[in-house]
């Protein structure tokens, strides 16, 4: 046999890194830049979450928003005068419902993750090939969407019942949604790093609770001493709440441009931490 017979020919031999070379491709996105397949069905996994239980999530939300309404308006209602040039009682409702949006986002995230988390399916959520940007993407777009559907449930009854209108939908619609991704990728952060269910009461209890009611959900900005007026004015929630106010029934304590500046780049800030976690996998695993 010649020498160049005994020679395997140049092309019998797969090139390095081509399609025949061993291992070759791994770790490759085979589906360009964004997995819309993916992203897709992870939020469509995050809405199916809540969807399933919607008497929980839905209606449980929307009575609690009812009763404090309620009570607020047999209580001191009639007798607190107007506020801001409004009656007490539609002052407080745009408050409430933020509120409302806001505590079920942090809910509908945290939990999803903390429930994976305690059951170890976890697994499901980092195995399927699927960027930190996507991840963040599709858990915010159940929170957003969890808050929206709130919001809405919560304005249709209070335009039923006490004629509360909306002055400015734009404005309402865009703080609702930044109001959901912010408290969102909060929940996100929590759900992260919450290794059980009490250590996520907890953060419920003593940071989203306070950041909601110490934003002006019940009172008005004016009449606060220096330090109360100060300590309102570093709490993002705050500038949520004015702005759906605003949105609402056309009346706030600060700038609407303001608010929307302040609002975006918290909910910016959180998200970027929130991408950030993904990316490095920090406590996915425990």
């Amino acid at each position: 046999m010649s020498r160049a017979a005994a020679q395997p020919h140049p092309q019998a031999a797969p090139a390095a890194g081509g399609p025949g070379a061993r291992g070759a491709g791994m770790g490759v996105r085979r589906f360009g830049r964004v997995n819309w397949l993916g992203l897709y069905t992870l939020t469509s996994r995050e809405v199916r979450r809540f969807l399933g239980v919607w008497s929980q999530t839905i209606l449980a939300p929307l009575m609690t928003a009812g009763l404090f309404l309620a009570i607020f308006t047999l209580a001191i209602g009639p007798r607190r005068g107007e506020v801001m040039g409004v009656p007490f009682v539609e002052f407080l409702a745009p408050g409430i419902l933020m509120m409302t949006v806001i505590q079920n986002a942090f809910a509908n995230t945290s939990s999803s993750l903390m429930a994976a988390k305690v059951q170890g399916n976890i697994v499901d959520t980092l195995m399927p090939p699927l960027s930190a940007a996507e991840l963040t993407v599709g858990f915010i777009a159940g929170g957003i969407a969890r808050g929206l559907l709130v919001a809405a449930a919560v304005w249709t009854v209070m335009a039923l019942t006490l004629g509360v209108g909306m002055a400015h939908p734009l404005w309402a619609f865009v703080f609702v949604v930044l109001g959901a991704a912010f408290l969102g990728g909060l929940g996100v952060i929590a759900g992260i790093y919450a290794q059980k269910f009490d250590q996520m009461a907890a953060i419920t209890n003593f940071i989203i609770t306070p950041l909601a009611f110490l934003s002006g959900t019940f009172y008005a900005l004016e009449g606060l001493p220096a330090a109360m007026w100060w300590l309102s004015h570093v709490n993002p929630v705050f500038y949520l709440v004015d702005g759906t106010r605003y949105g609402i029934i056309g009346v706030s304590d600060s700038s609407p441009w303001l608010g929307l500046a302040v609002a975006s780049a918290a909910t910016a800030l959180v998200l970027l931490t929130t991408w950030q976690l993904f990316r490095r996998g920090t406590r996915m695993k425990a």
